[in-house]
């Protein structure tokens, strides 16, 4: 039996007489058949929010229950897709409904016409169960798609052989107790619900960005967690596209959260003419989009961040490191924020709902590295910024985050004033994976690591406390051990910190040649104390052409470094021996 729309408030919903209402059940709103979620249940009464615009819908029209809840469609196909935030694919629907989304139009999220060609990697007559492996597709050039018994399927597999699929059609079929299950190479999965684990393990290697502030000093591990909070014009959107472009996760998700029309737009313009680094492959094609502009429904903003999330988990199941961006948490808990306001429910901190500390730990708790119901390891790693109103990160969404997160990369618009990109502010910000990443780093770059990494740190903290003192006294007034420091600390700031995003060179370091980098920088620092203390002026020191050998090298090509940094480290040997004389 139908329901029938009772009151209407904004994205908010009421209506009465729905047949067996559930928490979550999807429901078609009004003649156009809007789509909707069940939010609260009072009664005869369910509250639904709808994801749509609800514009011109009355009292009196038809709400009908699907009986099933919000769910997104996995399978081959995804990759390469821009959804909006309830999975329904942006370029179909411009196809039906120009350039502007017509309300009540759908469209399926995966083409139900192509055909994939099939590789079983299991025999028929196996014993299976959920998450398991039984052949695999070639989905794009960079990902090979596993294809996995749904979990809560288990029996003995049969029908399975090699061929041409579409996503709907039967592969096999898995047999329990007189029970037969079909197998197809889509499943679907309910957005709110993670996908099950055997067993969560604690994260061993870092996510790789090629950026050097982060990698080098304040990295994040695969299968982490990230916050970027920052204020208006400080950066967040770059990095994050940074890190989805160059990150050597397998899979991206980006999620675009209520963001600006024109930053989402600038997304879905150069994302499709990149390449991958590694492989020289588009990088669409081990990308996905979700694009859900502040401009669309202010409550399919929180479907969208449970869709991205949802698909990471699927890719994960498969073995994949994946990485989440979601651009921005703060619209987020703005939707949560409004939608509560309408509901009438008591308001927590700066109107927030009560529950908003609960909803992102959960959203972050999706993330970290797993042992695989098949016995695989993969992993999800996910960075979300935050907007905070002012740059003020003491408000409730970035304090929320922060508690939820082991990263915190704080962007500064001082920094970013001065161009100084990224603005990630190095006193400011923190890693607590950097002592679970020691052994790694030892191991892949060399066996100090983490002397040179402290003595960076050191002096980046030390120049602080000496710029105060500047300010007292004048920079002539200081003893020479300081003025080294500033001169080592520019160093470290203009030429390892700072980085380009428009240059080729620039925009991506490896992590070989970022531990080169700033072993160079720290022998040029060594050496010039040995110089001072044997009597050589700070002023001589500055026109020794090795400093600018140190600014030009992070426009070195990878091929070249290691004889450019060799030469600087013979420069530092040199200094010494000068001075020894």
């Amino acid at each position: 039996m139908s329901g029938k729309i009772y009151r209407v408030s904004g994205p908010v919903v009421i209506s009465v007489g729905l047949e067996n209402p559930s928490m979550y059940d999807v429901v078609k709103v009004g003649k156009l058949g809007l789509i909707g979620e069940i939010i609260k249940i009072d009664g005869e009464r369910s509250i639904i929010q709808v994801y749509e615009d609800t514009t011109g819908i009355r009292p009196g029209e038809v709400v009908e229950n699907t009986h099933s809840q919000l769910s997104v469609t996995l399978g081959p196909g995804l990759l390469g897709s821009i959804y909006d935030g309830i999975q329904r694919p942006l370029d179909k629907i411009k196809e039906e409904s120009g350039d502007f989304i017509e309300r009540g139009v759908t469209a399926v999220p995966i083409d139900q016409q192509r055909r994939w060609h099939f590789v079983p990697k299991v025999n028929n007559n196996t014993e299976v169960a959920g998450g398991d492996i039984i052949g695999e597709v070639r989905e794009t050039e960079l990902i090979m798609h596993k294809i996995m018994v749904p979990v809560g399927i288990a029996g003995t597999i049969s029908g399975l052989k090699e061929g041409d699929y579409t996503v709907e059609e039967r592969i096999a079929a898995v047999s329990k107790g007189g029970k037969s299950s079909e197998i197809r190479l889509s499943q679907k999965w309910n957005v709110r619900s993670h996908r099950p684990v055997r067993e969560k393990i604690a994260p061993n290697m870092p996510l790789i960005t090629g950026q050097r502030v982060i990698d080098s000093l304040f990295p994040v591990a695969k299968g982490g967690t990230a916050a970027v909070p920052g204020p208006f014009g400080s950066g967040k959107t770059v990095i994050q596209q940074q890190l989805a472009k160059w990150s050597d996760a397998d899979v991206i998700v980006y999620v675009g959260c209520g963001e600006r029309g024109n930053e989402m737009a600038d997304i879905l313009m150069t994302f499709p003419e990149l390449s991958d680094p590694k492989s020289g492959k588009p990088i669409m094609q081990r990308t996905i989009l979700i694009a859900n502009t502040s401009n669309m429904p202010v409550a399919a903003r929180e479907a969208s961040i449970y869709t991205g999330i949802t698909i990471a988990e699927y890719y994960r199941d498969m073995g994949y490191s994946v990485a989440l961006m979601s651009d921005s948490t703060s619209r987020w808990a703005e939707a949560l924020r409004e939608i509560s306001g309408r509901l009438e429910e008591m308001p927590g901190e700066e109107g927030y709902p009560a529950y908003l500390g609960r909803r992102i730990a959960e959203f972050y708790e999706r993330a970290g590295m797993s042992t695989l119901l098949n016995g695989l390891t993969g992993s999800i790693t996910v960075i979300g910024a935050v907007s905070p109103p002012g740059g003020d990160i003491s408000e409730p969404v970035s304090q929320n985050t922060l508690r939820a997160t082991r990263v915190f990369w704080a962007l500064d618009s001082s920094l970013a004033n001065a161009r100084h990109f990224p603005s990630i502010n190095w006193l400011n910000s923190y890693s607590l994976y950097t002592d679970d990443l020691e052994e790694w780093y030892s191991k892949n770059i060399y066996e100090d690591w983490d002397k040179v990494y402290k003595r960076c740190m050191s002096i980046l903290q030390k120049e602080a406390e000496i710029k105060d003192i500047v300010q007292l006294v004048g920079y002539d007034a200081l003893p020479e051990e300081d003025k080294l420091t500033l001169e080592a600390a520019q160093s470290i700031r203009e030429d390892f910190l700072q980085q380009s995003a428009y240059d080729e060179v620039d925009t991506y370091t490896t992590i070989k040649k970022q531990g080169l980098m700033l072993r160079c920088i720290i022998a040029i620092d060594e050496a010039y104390r040995v110089a001072s203390e044997r009597g050589v002026s700070i002023e001589e020191l500055r026109k020794n052409p090795v400093r600018q050998k140190i600014s030009r090298m992070k426009f070195i090509p990878e091929d070249e470094v290691e004889g450019y940094c060799a030469s600087i480290m013979q420069d530092a040997e040199q200094i010494k021996g000068k001075a020894h004389k």
